[in-house]
């Protein structure tokens, strides 16, 4: 499946193992950061249960302390607990939540539980998370502590859980436990992992799915070979897994056959034009015996228009299987011979100057091509014009006429074997309707195609344009 917008089909392989790898690149990042945000998660979660854990401890102790020591007051409705050592529990005689506070509900029923499991005796719990900011005086000694101990390189705390309970006597007790930062080595180590995992993962897939598309490919080019040359030389051999052998022997043993059917198609072919061209020679010397000129010409035509139907015939069952080279032709001088040709008989054929193209081209072949066009703009349009451009990496010949044109429904039929558009089959308008069809099959010999189109003119149709496309490369 190929992604519908167009810069992400730019990125989408093409290849069948490039496709795959894609995928399985895809979905093992995918997995990964579903476990990356699992555990991270997770870290957060037990993280925040210490920060919990913690708090509840200090306050179990400062509860328990409170009850032997004295509580010596610094300022008015706030007393300092004694047995705070690492960080300050205070007593409160107001709710310590502040405006913009969030409370978070499980962590208190998490410090409500532990506080309860320790045989106090609360009637509310309060945990919130605030920036470190908000106690100069606590983050001041924060800063004093890493100065004095040399952890300047260390990440500080930005915030801190805040941590009350109100007790039954009255009051709250209050507590703050900095939260430190994430540990970015956690992070690194699961990227490495995820790194490491897939290139092992990729590699392993890469070299089980090279051994299959690699065949695969070479079977591809083996057919794209065959299409374009029709013979069974060079076969491949089976190689890959067992399903890709299998598939290789039974197309080398189609491809046999196929060559072996077009063999013997081409040498009954040839049999047939040798057993019909024989009699039809005799036919020529025996018409001459004939007294009447009038009719020993008619039966002359009539020969000659059966000798050059079976020579259609039998150059279209050829052109799929040629036998000579191709070779660089300037094709603009080939098309301007060709013009020539129909001029010096008094044909209205006209053809402008065009740009130098060469083109690889079975010169001979071509050369049937245009003149069945030509001959066809002449039968039905009584004048040919030809135009050659180079467009788009084709060199484009076109051959226009000022005949009726045909139906649009028609245009593909008229490229099928033995169609005609004028029913008559006599010598002025002859032929079988082959013309058409062996121009097609000698373009698509040299991987171009023949298109028909009207041209359209402000009074309607005016004529036929045949279009005749060959690849420059």
């Amino acid at each position: 499946m190929k992604p519908d917008h167009p810069f992400l089909a730019r990125l989408w392989p093409r290849s069948l193992q490039g496709q795959l790898l894609l995928g399985i690149a895809l979905a093992v990042l995918l997995a990964q950061g579903i476990s990356a945000a699992l555990l991270w998660r997770a870290q957060v979660e037990r993280r925040e249960a210490a920060l919990i854990h913690t708090a509840a401890i200090r306050i179990v102790t400062a509860s328990r302390e409170a009850a032997e020591e004295q509580i010596e007051r610094r300022r008015p409705g706030s007393r300092l607990l004694a047995a705070a050592r690492q960080l300050r529990i205070e007593r409160l005689d107001a709710s310590p939540l502040r405006p913009g506070d969030v409370r978070e509900h499980e962590a208190e029923e998490e410090l409500a539980e532990i506080l309860t499991n320790q045989g106090m005796e609360i009637t509310s719990a309060v945990v919130v998370h605030r920036p470190l900011g908000d106690d100069p005086r606590l983050a001041g000694k924060l800063a004093r502590q890493a100065a004095m101990m040399g952890e300047h390189g260390r990440p500080q705390p930005d915030h801190l859980l805040v941590a009350a309970v109100e007790q039954k006597a009255g009051g709250w007790l209050l507590v703050r436990v900095p939260v430190p930062k994430g540990d970015p080595a956690i992070m690194a180590s699961f990227i490495g992992q995820t790194l490491l995992l897939f290139a092992l993962l990729v590699g392993a897939i890469a070299l089980i799915v090279g051994r299959i598309t690699r065949p695969l490919a070479a079977l591809t080019r083996r057919l794209e070979r065959f299409a374009a040359t029709r013979t069974a030389d060079g076969q491949m051999q089976p190689e890959g897994p067992d399903d890709i052998r299998r598939l290789i022997v039974a197309h080398n043993a189609m491809e046999g056959r196929i060559a072996a059917l077009l063999d013997e198609k081409d040498v009954m072919l040839g049999a047939i034009g040798h057993d019909l061209k024989t009699p039809l020679a005799a036919l020529r010397v025996r018409i001459e015996s004939v007294e009447d000129e009038g009719e020993r010409a008619k039966m002359a035509a009539t020969i000659e228009d059966i000798v050059r139907s079976l020579d259609d015939i039998l150059s279209l069952a050829r052109v799929g299987r040629p036998s000579d080279p191709r070779e660089p032709t300037e094709l603009s001088a080939l098309v301007a011979n060709i013009a020539e040709e129909f001029e010096d008989m008094g044909e209205p054929v006209s053809f402008a100057p065009s740009e130098r193209i060469v083109v690889p081209l079975r010169t001979t072949w071509l050369r049937r091509a245009l003149r069945n066009l030509v001959s066809n703009a002449l039968r039905y349009g009584q004048s040919a014009r030809i135009t050659l451009t180079r467009e788009n990496g084709f060199a484009v010949i076109r051959v226009e006429d000022d005949g009726p044109g045909i139906p649009d429904a028609d245009l593909e039929r008229m490229l099928e074997p033995f169609t005609r558009g004028d029913p008559s089959r006599n010598s002025v308008t002859g032929g079988a309707g082959l013309g058409l069809t062996l121009a097609r099959a000698i373009a698509e010999q040299h991987g171009g195609s023949l298109r028909l189109a009207n041209r359209q003119s402000a009074g309607g149709v005016s004529g036929l344009i045949a279009t005749l496309m060959l690849p420059l490369g």
